[in-house]
């Protein structure tokens, strides 16, 4: 009788929670929980409906080239996805550990602020000449390599790859150049929104190493 209490107490506060929040994902969905870097996360959006955007990210005009307008298909074959789409994949596929998460900026913007359970590979590393250096980046995506120096992908993860927004080229070149090396383009999702739109809708993000940001 006890358990069966502590879990109706358990299902109690859940459901008070829930109804607490004003500003949800979607009708049915307040929140998502998810760990990153092994700490628990809550995918939400921020409470305050007077919040507005007042950092980088508020800026609406860059200079093109290169802060270019974006295609919606970078790469035929490749799946856009949206930010619903997104935290499923990170709820799905990166919690189960059959998925990556990639933020294509330098490393300096990935540790200042990044979406949860993203891992910064910046595009820059799929354009390098270094077989040696793209061997090891295809093996931490689950790939092998193949006597004759190519790649074998049947076991390569799937891939949610972004960078800052609709005006960043950064994730387009790293789909393109992974597609160009023979990465399967349906374990490829281009998230165009990048981390601005993200935070347009007052989603949650993470800071990885505050140390070395303060560097």
């Amino acid at each position: 009788m006890k358990k069966f209490i502590v879990t109706l107490a358990s299902i109690s506060v859940a459901l008070f929670a829930s109804s607490n929040v004003l500003v949800k994902l979607t009708e049915d969905t307040p929140y998502v929980n998810i760990k990153d870097n092994g700490v628990n996360v809550k995918i939400m959006r921020i409470q305050d409906t007077a919040n507005r955007l007042t950092d980088d990210f508020a800026k609406t005009s860059r200079v093109c080239p290169p802060h270019c307008v974006t295609p919606i298909k970078p790469v035929n074959g490749v799946k856009t996805i949206s930010e619903l789409e997104l935290i499923d994949f990170i709820k799905h596929k990166v919690y189960k550990k059959k998925g990556i998460l990639v933020d294509a900026r330098d490393k300096k913007r990935f540790l200042i602020e990044t979406i949860p359970g993203a891992i910064n590979i910046p595009d820059a590393i799929a354009r390098t000449d270094s077989k040696k250096i793209q061997d090891s980046l295809f093996k931490a995506l689950g790939a092998k390599i193949k006597e004759d120096g190519s790649y074998d992908f049947s076991n390569a993860k799937d891939l949610a790859i972004f960078c800052s927004g609709l005006w960043c080229g950064a994730s387009v070149r790293l789909v393109n150049n992974l597609a160009k090396e023979g990465y399967p383009k349906d374990k490829l999702y281009y998230y165009r929104g990048g981390l601005q739109a993200w935070k347009l809708l007052g989603l949650t993000t993470v800071v990885h190493n505050a140390e070395e940001v303060k560097k």
